[in-house]
């Protein structure tokens, strides 16, 4: 009789199946709740350039280019034109203030002057000769004065004693009246005489002051046109070193012809060229710095040119103390200009990471386990040539990969190698 086998519930088989099914789970349930999914790229970490977050001044500059250009400059401009007869000064050489430069020559000009010199002085004398009648017409009326005051010093006394003897009937009616009417109409005659010689007075101060007023204006136009000769001799106008074209003698020049111009050598200013965008944020007083043979040097604003062209304004910038020694018309500096007043901030060191990123986000070295780096977001403020400032998302002392992130696609996480 055949006996009946029982199968065996757990065997080593079933056990093992059992076993790997709850591995597998684990191994699931594990990746699902507690493993880091992220997508991960392996990165050379050589290659990478990692900046430490930090805080610091924050100057808000931009870098601008700026020519080295004299602290004034002086044309010389031929006032009257003429044939170059003598050249006393060359292009290049240092001038003080005064020196003679060249000489022209024009005889048309010397002859113009000529008559109208003559011209002047014949003025001139007519005026004097007016003068001198006027005196001479005062002279005359004082002198009938004089007359009429001797022939009434005559008659007055005989007047009142005739006056007497006719009254005491020692004379006749006629004697009396001869010499009444004589001393009267001398009387008569000095009332009148004076009367002229007081209107003619004031009208003659009148005329004398008006006579000196063009005496003195002929003798200022006199004075002008004999310095319309000197205009022929081109002087320095300031110290400095002077720059002309070439000119040889017997050069024609014309008035107003630029014959070249004088440097101030002692001391020089930058021509700065801004972009249109900063014009708003650009004011007489700020300042900027630029290094040269190794020392900085200080510069300030002290003036601003509006007009704008090809996107671009210019200031003029001096020095604030001594310019550099060795420094050069013509040469080109590279300056920092600050917008603002420093303050202090977050920083994050400038790097290529920006194109890629917008400044949106970055990838920071993970301080817990340096060989890798995570994507996190973060909020950039403004920016100058060497630092962004840092609004959120940083702290300081962390660690950032500010190198570019061109073939780092959209992976959270990078291992570093």
């Amino acid at each position: 009789m055949d006996k009946k086998i029982e199968r065996k519930r757990w065997t080593v088989k079933r056990v093992l199946l059992i076993t790997l099914g709850v591995a597998v789970l684990s191994f699931i349930v594990f990746q699902l709740l507690f493993a880091d999914n992220r997508s991960t790229l392996n990165v050379n970490k050589d290659r990478l350039s990692i900046a430490t977050v930090k805080m610091g001044e924050y100057k808000d500059f931009i870098p601008v280019t700026g020519n080295v250009e004299p602290g004034g400059t002086y044309y010389l401009d031929a006032i009257e034109g003429g044939i170059i007869a003598d050249i006393i000064r060359e292009s290049g050489e240092m001038v003080t203030k005064g020196d003679t430069i060249l000489s022209l020559t024009n005889s048309n000009l010397q002859l113009d002057v000529m008559q109208r010199e003559t011209q002047l002085y014949e003025q001139i004398n007519n005026l004097r000769q007016t003068r001198l009648l006027l005196d001479q017409n005062d002279l005359s009326q004082l002198a009938q004065l004089a007359e009429i005051d001797y022939q009434l010093n005559l008659l007055k006394p005989q007047y009142y004693r005739f006056k007497k003897l006719f009254e005491d009937e020692f004379i006749s009616e006629r004697e009396f009246e001869e010499i009444r009417e004589q001393y009267e109409y001398n009387v008569k005659r000095k009332k009148l005489t004076y009367k002229s010689y007081r209107n003619d007075s004031i009208a003659r101060v009148i005329q004398l002051r008006q006579l000196s007023n063009s005496e003195q204006r002929m003798q200022r136009s006199l004075d002008a046109v004999g310095r319309i000769l000197n205009n022929l001799v081109i002087r320095a106008p300031k110290a400095g070193q002077l720059s002309t074209p070439q000119l040889e003698i017997g050069q024609s020049i014309n008035s107003g012809q630029r014959l070249g111009q004088i440097d101030e050598m002692n001391n020089y200013k930058i021509r700065v060229a801004v972009d249109e965008l900063y014009l708003p944020r650009v004011d007489i007083g700020q300042v900027g710095s630029f290094t040269f043979s190794g020392e900085t040097y200080q510069l300030v604003i002290n003036k601003i040119y509006p007009t704008i062209a090809g996107g671009r304004f210019e200031v003029d910038m001096v020095f604030d103390g001594e310019s550099p020694e060795g420094i050069k018309r013509g040469q080109t500096v590279r300056i920092k200009l600050e917008l603002g007043a420093t303050e202090e901030t977050l920083l994050l060191a400038v790097g290529g990471f920006y194109k890629d990123t917008g400044g949106n986000w970055v990838y920071i070295i993970n301080p817990e386990n340096e060989s890798e780096a995570i994507k996190k977001p973060i909020r950039l403020g403004r920016k100058n040539v060497d630092y962004y400032e840092v609004l959120d998302g940083l702290s300081e002392g962390d660690k950032v990969i500010v190198s570019g992130y061109d073939n780092y696609g959209d992976n959270e996480k990078l291992s570093l190698k």
